[in-house]
């Protein structure tokens, strides 16, 4: 026999979690198991965060967790309490794909597109703390991301275009630049 009380489960537990995704202030009471991959589609609805291995192999779930890229499939949204994430969203400006997105699209550096936003945050992430990668550098820069499609020859050559089209930027465009809120120690980017 059973009681009503043993067809009732118990309550699980919820935490309260607040940041900042591209930039809009973001609060919500989650469940601590609820990776911040699923919080970001579901919650935030920024489809562009893919989910693909869910074993944090693959890099097409990737984000930047104040300015650094992590793998969105092995973090918890409870352990980004506070920090400032940033997704393939955004980058943009005002509809303007962002000179990586514009390089990526300009070198064919995707063909499913499915890993393309995991590509684009890495290679941001990479940019902005080597502005001037060479090769060797770019392929280690990207190497915790898998293409299934390309080859790398493109992706690589994207990554090439869009350092030089940084480089030549207006200041204020650039990691680092006057505008850039990570410059002058002001915050992340």
């Amino acid at each position: 026999m059973s009681s009503e009380s043993d067809s009732q489960s118990p309550a699980r537990p919820t935490e309260a979690v607040s940041l900042s995704v591209n930039g809009e202030e973001r609060s919500a009471t989650v469940e601590p198991r609820l990776k911040l991959s699923d919080f970001l589609r579901e919650e935030c609805g920024q489809r562009g965060v893919r989910v693909g291995c869910e074993h944090g192999v693959c890099g097409a779930c990737t984000v930047l967790v104040d300015g650094e890229a992590v793998k969105s499939c092995l973090r918890y949204a409870v352990q980004v309490d506070g920090c400032d994430v940033t997704t393939v969203e955004g980058l943009t400006e005002e509809g303007d794909l962002h000179p990586i997105q514009e390089a990526f699209h300009q070198e064919h550096a995707l063909q499913c597109g499915f890993c393309t936003s995991g590509f684009v945050l890495a290679t941001k992430e990479l940019l902005d703390r080597e502005p001037d990668p060479d090769r060797e550098t770019i392929e280690k820069g990207l190497a915790d991301n898998i293409c299934r499609c390309t080859g790398y020859q493109n992706i690589y050559d994207a990554v090439d275009r869009a350092a030089a089209d940084l480089a030549d930027a207006p200041n204020e465009d650039r990691p680092g630049g006057a505008t850039d809120p990570g410059a002058g120690g002001g915050g992340d980017n």
